[in-house]
């Protein structure tokens, strides 16, 4: 009965990880909003779409991209696309589809965005922690992500 419970060790790891997995992107957020106007998951959706061949995706794709249901995708990219940052158009070869495509004004705001958005990055995390948990932390959050990606 005792190894159902977290070690005090354990639970002090767990819950940090939960705080931070909190505080950061609310950092992240609050920062871009303040710099750009952008809210974090309008910078994650222009990151897929920039790093993209031809600046667009399929709606299917873009969400599968960021770890979103397609319902999740569909309506924030409406949000965006009313704001002018992506638009929409309807795949030629298959009637049902659309392709999010990044307009210019998407561009732009990406390029204004990023290097206030890197600054944030760097200060919030990687200026925190020393080269040495650095690596190990990278290791950790790769076996971690490797972990849970072959769960589905």
């Amino acid at each position: 009965m005792d190894d159902l419970w977290l070690t005090d060790d354990e639970q002090r790891l767990w819950r940090d990880w939960l705080a931070v997995s909190s505080l950061l992107p609310a950092a992240l957020h609050r920062a871009l909003h303040a710099d750009a106007g952008l809210s974090l998951p309008d910078f994650d959706v222009l990151v897929v779409l920039s790093e993209t061949d031809g600046a667009r995706l399929r709606v299917s794709e873009l969400a599968a991209a960021l770890t979103w249901e397609r319902s999740r995708a569909s309506h924030h990219l409406s949000r965006m696309e009313r704001r002018g940052l992506v638009t929409r158009e309807e795949c030629e070869d298959d009637g049902r589809g659309w392709f999010v495509v990044l307009t210019p004004a998407g561009r732009d705001a990406i390029e204004q965005a990023a290097p206030g958005h890197v600054a944030t990055v760097r200060r919030t995390f990687f200026d925190a922690v020393g080269a040495d948990d650095l690596a190990a932390l990278g290791r950790s959050l790769h076996a971690l992500r490797t972990g849970l990606e072959s769960i589905g």
